[in-house]
């Protein structure tokens, strides 16, 4: 018996909306946007019904960095049921240390400890956990816009937006304008204990910083004895053409967060990798952060197989070709189409900017239309965030340029008719 579609698509969207949420039926069904994941292999997504299909150029936000169902991601998987659970996190594992292992190499200069995770945001509430634990002090200063997580720490890091309906949070956090280093510089004292950001903020819109942005960041950062986080959860392996995004910059952090595609689409998997340094305090108090779930056995396992798959000859090399071939067709198209005001682009990282705020909300509607899983950026709805699989092949990047035609005509005909 196969596991999509054991109900019809209503009965499916009845039941969610009676048990899971309401809200986004609602949403979807005011918007006209009824997709219920089926299918999913490689690049493509199908509806529950069958009837329709997408090519994911969302990708969960890089949780999809190797396509749905990477073959070698199943079998490690596979691999892994057959000998491994969870573990238990307080005792010492061979896997956890394995996996820890290959990603400090990945790493630059000492970035040689790692902590797991579930998720993003819990991985970023340690990287805060741990910079004023090694400091002593209180201020994290964030970007205006940015977002790191829904948890605690994490949350307070992120934008008034998401924070606001649950204030009081924990004191102590300072937002500044992203790739503003004299409002940094201005913000920043003897209290900081850490400044963190995305390496290219999504939820703001994929706004690409200056090119000396992050030197002087970690300048700022040696000057007042601050940790330097930054949140790699969606720019990291292998998105921006090299391991880490930060790395196109030639910068080093003190901490460095990334999860997402590390779990291949298939098991969760979070890392807060720092610096040897900063050791001090968890050596101290080892037992102080635990997540019970966090650094699965199983999912090390499948972890592995992402690293092995990054680390193959040619693949960045894939990534960079391939975000060339993308660079070169959506000049083209924003000649063609002047509703497309900005193209953003750090590798395969990219975001489409549309001439006003209706625009992103109404691509989103059009790729369902015409065949493209396409997200708007919900602090600047004038931004579709483009996020292709690493793996894409020519051929379906050919595809995707095409669909994104016929969307920019549907969109400038939408905008004329008023």
């Amino acid at each position: 018996m196969s596991l999509v579609a054991q109900d019809s698509k209503e009965a499916i969207i009845e039941r969610f909306s009676r048990h899971v949420s309401r809200g986004k039926v609602e949403f979807f069904s005011r918007v006209g946007i009824d997709f219920v994941f089926g299918k999913r292999e490689g690049v493509y997504v199908w509806d529950v019904s069958g009837q329709k299909r997408l090519i994911d150029c969302h990708c969960n936000g890089g949780v999809f960095n190797l396509g749905h169902r990477h073959p070698r991601i199943i079998a490690a998987l596979q691999r892994a049921l057959q000998e491994l659970d969870i573990g238990n996190h307080h005792f010492i594992s061979e896997h956890r240390a394995l996996l820890a292992e290959r990603l400090a190499a990945m790493c630059p200069a000492d970035l040689k400890r790692v902590v797991f995770g579930v998720g993003g945001g819990e991985a970023i509430d340690l990287a805060i956990k741990l910079a004023r634990g090694y400091t002593g002090r209180p201020k994290v200063i964030s970007a205006k816009g940015g977002f790191h997580g829904h948890t605690g720490l994490a949350l307070a890091a992120g934008d008034e937006q998401y924070r606001k309906p649950f204030e009081p949070l924990a004191p102590g956090f300072v937002q500044v304008p992203f790739g503003d280093l004299a409002a940094l510089e201005a913000a920043m004292d003897g209290e900081t204990a850490a400044v963190i950001f995305e390496t290219i903020p999504a939820t703001l819109g994929m706004v690409i910083p200056p090119e000396d942005f992050y030197a002087g960041v970690r300048a700022l950062c040696d000057r007042y004895g601050a940790v330097m986080i930054i949140d790699e959860v969606q720019t990291g392996l292998g998105r921006c053409g090299a391991v880490w995004g930060i790395d196109t910059y030639g910068v080093v952090p003190d901490i460095l967060v990334t999860a997402k595609g590390l779990s291949g689409g298939i098991y969760p998997m979070s890392a807060t990798i720092y610096r040897d340094p900063l050791d001090s305090f968890l050596r101290e108090n080892p037992f102080i952060h635990i997540s019970t779930t966090g650094g699965a056995e199983v999912g090390c396992y499948v972890a592995l197989e992402v690293l092995n798959i990054l680390q193959e000859p040619g693949f960045l090399e894939h990534v960079r070709r391939m975000a060339a071939f993308f660079r070169e067709g959506l000049a083209a198209l924003k000649q063609r189409h002047p509703v497309l005001v900005e193209v953003r682009q750090r590798g395969m990282m990219m975001g489409l900017k549309w001439a006003n705020e209706m625009c992103g909300p109404m691509m989103t509607l059009a790729g369902f239309q015409h065949g493209l899983l396409l997200i708007y950026a919900n602090h600047d709805q004038s931004v579709s965030q483009f996020l292709p699989p690493l793996t894409i092949q020519e051929e379906e990047a050919q595809q995707v340029l095409e669909i994104l035609e016929r969307m920019a005509t549907w969109l400038e005909e939408m905008l004329q008719s008023g």
